[in-house]
């Protein structure tokens, strides 16, 4: 079968990408090469690992050319609530995956949501995940301001195995990452900083099991998935809830979501 012009355009802009894998200007390549096919707003690449912080690879760049702030309040911590990476933590596997496959049922109604995702990423969300090992995930993320269609999600599928096959091999040569796949040193888990803050803050001491319901309820988990994701009954759920309400003296989502971005800053 002969190949078409789109044809032998791809296979071209695919070789030019392999030679600019140890080249600065890599990742604006692929995202590049992406927008002629898919058309979107923003995009980020990162590294997902367990217990530590989001890091940042490429991004980009904001109209004024400075850090988005939104941006940098999610690396402090509110990553913790984003749904892709919950979804890499709970079950790691590589992939494209829609922001409609990830997201729990309450997603749209949350704080993070309001404040944080429709104004950053806006309307719609699609990832590459290339899974490394037991607990790093390579993403590509390409926010949208429009959902994605069917058929853009099918395209962007049938190009998967060349945007992953080329995240692997872009990722030794990331500043970072000299030595490939080096661990980095471990953080301190997100639960113990985060119940240290919210003592200073507030001077209630949460059990972890109510930290864990607090985060996935801000997170947009029902009780009936919260129940299911910690294996506990939706009565216990509601009693965690409670409990973790009367000791912070709150009694909305809202007021929990301010606490935790005030944690996440102290």
């Amino acid at each position: 079968m002969a190949l078409s012009l789109d044809d032998i355009a791809w296979h071209r802009s695919v070789g030019q990408l392999i030679d600019a894998l140890d080249k600065p200007n890599f990742w604006t390549q692929l995202v590049r090469l992406l927008d002629q096919y898919v058309p979107f707003d923003s995009w980020v690449a990162l590294l997902f690992s367990a217990d530590q912080r989001p890091q940042v690879f490429a991004e980009c760049p904001g109209e004024d050319g400075s850090p988005d702030p939104l941006f940098q309040d999610y690396l402090r911590g509110l990553y913790l609530l984003d749904p892709f990476y919950i979804a890499c933590r709970e079950q790691s596997r590589s992939g494209l995956f829609r922001l409609s496959e990830v997201a729990p049922e309450h997603f749209e109604l949350t704080e993070y949501y309001q404040r944080y995702f429709r104004l950053n990423v806006v309307a719609d969300e699609i990832q590459f995940n290339c899974q490394l090992d037991g607990d790093r995930t390579l993403c590509l993320s390409l926010g949208s301001t429009q959902r994605f269609s069917g058929q853009q999600i099918a395209l962007l599928s049938l190009i998967q195995p060349w945007v992953l096959g080329l995240m692997r091999q872009r990722l030794p040569y990331e500043i970072n990452e000299v030595v490939a796949l080096v661990p980095a040193p471990p953080q301190v888990d997100w639960r113990v900083r985060l119940e240290a803050s919210v003592r200073q803050l507030k001077g209630a001491q949460l059990t972890s099991r109510e930290l864990d319901v607090g985060r996935l309820m801000l997170s947009g988990c029902s009780s009936k998935e919260i129940a299911r994701k910690l294996e506990i009954s939706v009565e216990t759920v509601k009693v965690h809830k409670k409990h973790m309400y009367s000791k912070l003296g709150i009694k909305s989502q809202s007021e929990l979501f301010s606490i935790f971005l005030q944690a996440q800053n102290a």
